[in-house]
C-alpha cells in the first residue's frame, strides 16, 4: 500500500471512531424509558446517566489534547478507544443506575480523547490541497451519527434488551481499534512537552463549572441558584485559567492563545460552535415532533431525518470541489463566500420549518431538513477548515482539543437556551382549564407527559392543545436557530479572511518528517 492511500485509509479508520461516538450521544435518548423501567431509576438518575458524561468530556478535553501530544496521537487514541469499548459494554451490563452512572463517566473520558485527537491528524498528515476532503470525511462521520443512531438504536430496542443499544459500539470500536494500530503513523511533538498542572487543574474545574451550570439552567431554569453559581463559579475559573496561559508564555501553556490573533481559528472555530448551536433545533426537537405528535416510532423518527444526510452529502462534495486549493493557484471559491452562502442557506431551510403544522406530510418536513443539510455540508466543512489551518503541526492536539471545548460548550449552551425558548414557547400555548394540578404539572413538563395524560383521559381536546403548543413551540425555535444561521452568515462576511493565493513554488508538507514516525 502506497503512502499516500495508507494515510486516506487511516482518515476511514480515524472517522469511525468519530461515528461511534456519535451513535452513542443519539441511542442514550431513546433508551431513557427502559431503563427507568429496568433498572428503577428516578428522574435524577436518568439526567445523571447524560451528565455525568457531559462533565466528564468537559473536564478532560484539554488535557486529553495534550497528552495526544506529548505521548503520541495515536497511542492515546488507541487507549481511549479501548476504553470507550470497555465502558461500552460496562454500560450494557450494569445492574444498577450507579453502575451505570459510573460506566457513562468513563465512556466520556474516552470520547474526550477522540474527539479532539481525530482532527489533530488533520494537520499534521494532510496538505492544504488535501485536508478540505479529509475534514469532510471526518464531519460526515460527525453528522452521519444522528439518523443512524435512532434507526439502528430503535430497532434494536423494539427487538433486544436495553444493552444491546450500548453494545453496538465494541464492534465498531474493535474494527477502528486494529484500522488505527495497522494504518495510522505515530506523531508527536518533535520537542518534549513540559506538564501544564496549573493550567490542567483551572481549565477542568472552569468547564465541568460552566456545563454543570448550563446543564442545571436547562433542566430547572436560568432562574435556579445552583445553575447561576456554578456557571459564575466556572467562568471565573477559566477567566483565572486564560490569566495562568498568558503568564507562562516562557514554559509551554496548555493551550496556544496565540492562536486567537489568527481570523482563521478565531471566526472559524466560533462559526463551528453556532453550526452546532443551530442545528440542535432538528435534532433536539424533530424527534419529539415525529414521535409524540404524529405518533411514529424511533425507527420512523430516524429515517425522516436522514434527508438531511442526502443534502449534507451534497453540500460536502460541492463545497469540497469549490474550496480545494489547485497548486499555485486559489481555490475556486474562498472561505467567506462559501460560509457565507452555506449558512444562508441554513437560515433558508430553517424558515421554511418554521411554517410546520400538525398535520405537515412527510414530504414537506423532507424537503427543508434537506436544505439544512445542504447548507450545512457547505458551511461546517470549510469553517473548520479554516479553524484547523491556523493550528500548527507541532502543537496538533491541543489547538484542537481547543476547538473542540468550543464546540462542546456550545452544544451545551444550545441545550439550554434553545430548550428553555422551546419550553417557554410549549407551555404558552396549553389549554389546561379543568385540569386537577398533579395531572396539569405533568402536561407543563413535556409533550410526551401530556400525549399520555391526553391519553388517560381520554381528551381529544387536550390531545389537539398539547400537539398545537408543541408545534407552536418548535417553530418559535425553528426561527430562532434560523437567526442564530443568519447571525452566522454575517460574521462570516464580515470577519473570514479572504481567499489568498499560495506563493508560487511553496508547498506545505502533509507530515514533517521530524514529527511523524512509522
Amino acid at each position: 500500500m502506497s503512502e499516500s492511500s495508507r494515510r486516506w485509509w487511516a482518515l476511514i479508520a480515524i472517522a469511525a471512531c468519530v461515528l461511534v461516538v456519535g451513535l452513542d450521544l443519539t441511542v442514550l435518548n431513546l433508551a431513557l424509558p427502559t431503563l427507568a423501567r429496568d433498572l428503577h431509576a428516578s428522574t435524577g438518575d436518568l439526567q445523571w446517566f447524560a451528565s455525568a458524561y457531559s462533565l466528564v468530556v468537559a473536564a478532560a478535553l484539554l488535557p486529553a489534547g495534550m497528552l495526544g501530544d506529548w505521548f503520541g496521537r495515536k497511542r492515546v487514541l488507541l487507549i481511549a478507544l479501548v476504553l470507550f469499548g470497555g465502558a461500552s459494554a460496562a454500560c450494557a451490563y450494569a445492574g444498577s443506575s450507579g453502575a451505570l452512572i459510573a460506566a457513562r463517566a468513563f465512556l466520556g473520558l474516552g470520547a474526550a480523547a477522540i474527539l479532539p485527537l481525530s482532527l489533530s491528524v488533520l494537520p499534521v498528515f494532510f496538505t492544504a490541497e488535501e485536508r478540505p476532503r479529509a475534514i469532510a470525511v471526518i464531519m460526515g462521520a460527525t453528522f452521519l451519527g444522528y439518523p443512524v443512531g435512532p434507526l439502528l438504536g430503535g430497532w434494536l430496542l423494539d427487538n433486544f434488551w436495553w444493552g444491546s443499544v450500548f453494545l453496538i459500539n465494541v464492534p465498531v470500536v474493535a474494527v477502528a481499534v486494529v484500522a488505527v494500530a495497522a494504518l495510522m503513523p505515530e506523531s508527536r511533538a518533535g520537542q518534549r512537552l513540559s506538564l501544564d498542572v496549573p493550567g490542567i487543574v483551572l481549565s477542568s474545574a472552569g468547564l465541568t463549572g460552566l456545563t454543570y451550570g448550563l446543564i442545571e439552567a436547562g433542566q430547572n431554569g436560568w432562574g435556579s441558584a445552583v445553575a447561576l453559581a456554578t456557571m459564575l463559579g466556572g467562568l471565573a475559573v477559566l477567566v483565572a485559567f486564560v490569566a495562568w496561559e498568558r503568564r507562562n508564555r516562557d514554559g509551554q501553556p496548555l493551550v496556544e492563545l496565540d492562536l486567537f490573533r489568527s481570523a482563521g481559528f478565531t471566526w472559524g472555530s466560533i462559526l463551528v460552535t453556532l453550526v452546532t448551536f443551530a442545528l440542535f433545533g432538528i435534532l433536539f426537537a424533530m424527534p419529539q415532533y415525529f414521535q409524540d405528535v404524529r405518533g411514529l416510532s424511533a425507527l420512523g423518527s430516524g429515517l425522516r431525518l436522514l434527508p438531511m444526510i442526502c443534502g449534507l452529502v451534497v453540500g460536502m462534495l460541492a463545497g469540497t470541489r469549490l474550496a480545494s486549493p489547485r497548486r499555485g493557484a486559489a481555490p475556486a471559491v474562498g472561505a467567506k463566500s462559501l460560509v457565507t452562502a452555506g449558512f444562508a442557506v441554513m437560515a433558508a431551510g430553517l424558515a421554511i420549518g418554521a411554517l410546520t403544522k400538525v398535520g405537515s406530510g412527510t414530504g414537506f418536513t423532507a424537503a427543508w431538513i434537506t436544505v439544512v443539510g445542504l447548507g450545512l455540508g457547505l458551511a461546517m466543512p470549510t469553517a473548520m477548515n479554516a479553524a484547523i489551518g491556523a493550528i500548527s503541526a507541532e502543537r496538533s492536539g491541543t489547538g484542537s482539543a481547543l476547538l473542540s471545548a468550543m464546540r462542546q460548550v456550545g452544544a451545551t449552551i444550545g441545550v439550554a437556551v434553545l430548550g428553555t425558548v422551546l419550553n417557554s414557547a410549549y407551555r404558552s400555548r396549553l389549554d389546561l382549564a379543568g385540569l386537577p394540578g398533579h395531572a396539569a404539572h405533568v402536561v407543563r413538563q413535556s409533550v410526551a407527559g401530556g400525549i399520555a395524560v391526553a391519553h388517560v383521559a381520554g381528551s381529544a381536546l387536550l390531545l389537539g392543545s398539547v400537539r398545537i403548543a408543541f408545534v407552536h413551540a418548535l417553530d418559535v425555535m425553528l426561527l430562532v436557530c434560523g437567526a442564530i444561521a443568519v447571525a452566522a452568515a454575517l460574521i462570516a462576511l464580515a470577519f473570514l479572511p479572504r481567499r489568498r493565493r499560495p506563493e508560487a513554488g511553496v508547498a506545505q508538507p502533509a507530515r514533517p518528517p521530524s514529527e511523524v514516525s512509522i
